[in-house]
């Protein structure tokens, strides 16, 4: 049974999420099974009104099956508000223990409203250079 609202269906829509991942060669020790990868990610408000970024649930899968899910309140220690028309941007990173893995989860989002929905962040690759020959 499908419980969400036509509303909440409605702001998923309306924020756009594109994710910029890139491998860190000098912080990486492949030789110790550490692949340092970073990411930049663009939150866009395509809605009317404000919304705030209320927390965060990723799902790190390794070139080896393992996963690990991180959760938290907000991203980079701040719970931004992202005005209609504006994109929030900000870089993190993963470790993982192999040369390629993926990402994907969701951010739990509020409207001035007061609408809590959830934003999905869909899967993308973490890629060593040499892995691609």
């Amino acid at each position: 049974m499908n419980t969400e609202t036509t509303e909440s269906s409605e702001w998923k829509k309306n924020i756009e999420i594109a994710v910029a991942p890139r491998y860190l060669a000098e912080q990486s020790s492949p030789e110790q099974a550490e692949y340092v990868f970073a990411y930049t990610v663009e939150v866009s408000n395509l809605g009317s009104e404000p919304v705030q970024l209320l927390s965060r649930h990723w799902i790190i899968t390794d070139g080896n099956n393992h996963v690990r899910e991180v959760e938290g309140e907000g991203v980079v220690g701040e719970q931004p508000h992202i005005p209609p028309g504006t994109t929030y941007r900000y870089s993190s990173g993963a470790i993982l223990a192999t040369n390629t893995g993926t990402m994907e989860g969701g951010y739990t989002m509020r409207a001035e409203s007061g609408l809590v929905f959830d934003a999905i962040i869909h899967p993308f690759g973490l890629i060593h250079p040499s892995a691609l020959h």
